[in-house]
């Protein structure tokens, strides 16, 4: 039961960084102005930040419990893919969002623009994580 509730959540929170990527970001630039949009998206990130947190060390203690009963190795790939979803979150919204606001008020050495690419770069790192964690733990026994 817990391979299944493992898989069930990295799948659910693979699907909601897509969707977060693939639909709400672009509708929201789509149907409002700049500064709206920016607003609504920032509310979005953070949200998915606080969720990918909760979700991320859920996962890592489950892959904890099944590798503990399994007697599997003490860190496994399905280990490393949660805490690389978690690193990628703390440094690319809690690490990159406070500087891209002082960009934006022109402070700072780094200009919003770069520091926005750091940041999307870090949020596909951590989609890429969770699909490959999905994909893993859709293949496990059940």
């Amino acid at each position: 039961m817990l391979y299944r509730a493992r898989a069930m959540l990295a799948a659910l929170w693979g699907g909601l960084l897509v969707c977060v990527a693939a639909v709400a970001a672009p509708s929201a630039f789509a149907v409002l102005e700049r500064a709206q949009a920016g607003k609504l998206v920032g509310r979005v990130f953070e949200l998915d930040a606080q969720i990918s947190l909760g979700l991320g060390l859920l996962l890592m203690m489950m892959e904890r419990r099944l590798q503990r009963d399994t007697g599997g190795p003490v860190i496994a790939p399905n280990l490393w893919l949660p805490l690389a979803a978690l690193i990628c979150t703390a440094a690319g919204y809690y690490g990159i969002q406070p500087l891209m606001e002082a960009a934006r008020a022109g402070q700072g050495s780094w200009s919003f623009g770069a520091l926005h690419a750091v940041s999307s770069l870090f949020f596909g790192l951590k989609t890429l994580a969770v699909l490959v964690l999905a994909w893993r733990a859709s293949r496990a026994p059940a």
